[in-house]
């Protein structure tokens, strides 16, 4: 299988530095790290990609049975890393792709040496004492309406990801962003998302890792990040100066400032 088309796989930057791999969130694209790559390519080979359904990805390639768990897409970034030959590449997670890094980086530790986890959730519903910020009726309903009438859903429900209702040109790109999404595909990788549960999954992260979260964020809220940076050794924890759950767009300078600072330590 052709790699580099199945995922829309760009290579950018300095080919003589070390390798970052961004990875977009859910009913977003490889564009949505357009403010972060000028902060990048000077000092590192920059690679982007599409998941499956997303962007300009080949969906001819897509299969329900592959992409119902996070599994699926952390097999497509090994498979990334494999048709690139990476080592020790530094991987950038926004929002769900942040655990399907800590996925992949279980898979082929030898191909990622470090982790910054953008809004990361290891689980979006509530459960004991713990608070993913959803309870388990609100993750059917959101399911439900996204199934039904998806681009209505989106239409609704971007604009309150992103946050930043006083700019609102950020809540419209997302918008469109979910919009360009195939409807299908979609569904499946919002199950995948908003059902899972990788808490247990942090535990074994044993590569440097910086989290990022966010002021206010409606999707992982600050309990969230507390959270994971608790269950992870040793990891680093930011609270970026951002709301929403779109810092790299919403935030960029703070945002980048964060991440070459922590890939710098790593020099």
């Amino acid at each position: 299988m052709d790699i580099d088309r199945r995922n829309n796989v760009t290579v950018t930057g300095n080919p003589q530095g070390p390798t970052v791999v961004l990875a977009h969130g859910f009913g977003c694209d490889q564009n949505m790290w357009r403010l972060t790559v000028p902060a990048l390519i000077d000092d590192y080979r920059v690679v982007l990609f599409d998941y499956v359904g997303a962007g300009r990805s080949d969906l001819s390639a897509f299969s329900e049975d592959r992409y119902s768990s996070l599994a699926g897409y952390a097999r497509d970034v090994v498979e990334v890393c494999e048709a690139l030959d990476l080592r020790d590449a530094a991987f950038v997670g926004h929002s769900v792709s942040a655990m399907i890094g800590v996925l992949a980086t279980g898979l082929a530790p030898e191909r990622i040496g470090a982790l910054v986890m953008v809004a990361p959730s290891p689980r979006y519903i509530d459960d004991g004492n713990y608070r993913g910020g959803f309870s388990a009726g609100d993750i059917d309903e959101l399911l439900d309406s996204l199934e039904s009438n998806y681009l209505g859903w989106s239409a609704a429900m971007a604009p309150v990801i992103m946050g930043n209702g006083d700019r609102p040109e950020l809540g419209e790109e997302l918008t469109n962003s979910f919009c360009a999404t195939d409807p299908d595909m979609a569904r499946v990788f919002a199950r995948a998302t908003f059902l899972s549960d990788s808490r247990d999954d942090l535990k074994s992260v044993s590569v440097p890792t910086l989290v990022l979260e966010c002021v206010q964020d409606v999707i992982a809220p600050r309990e969230v990040g507390d959270f994971v940076h608790r269950a992870i050794p040793g990891s680093e924890l930011i609270t970026l100066d951002a709301t929403g759950h779109c810092p790299h767009l919403s935030a960029p300078e703070v945002t980048n400032e964060a991440i070459t600072r922590f890939l710098a330590g790593l020099r």
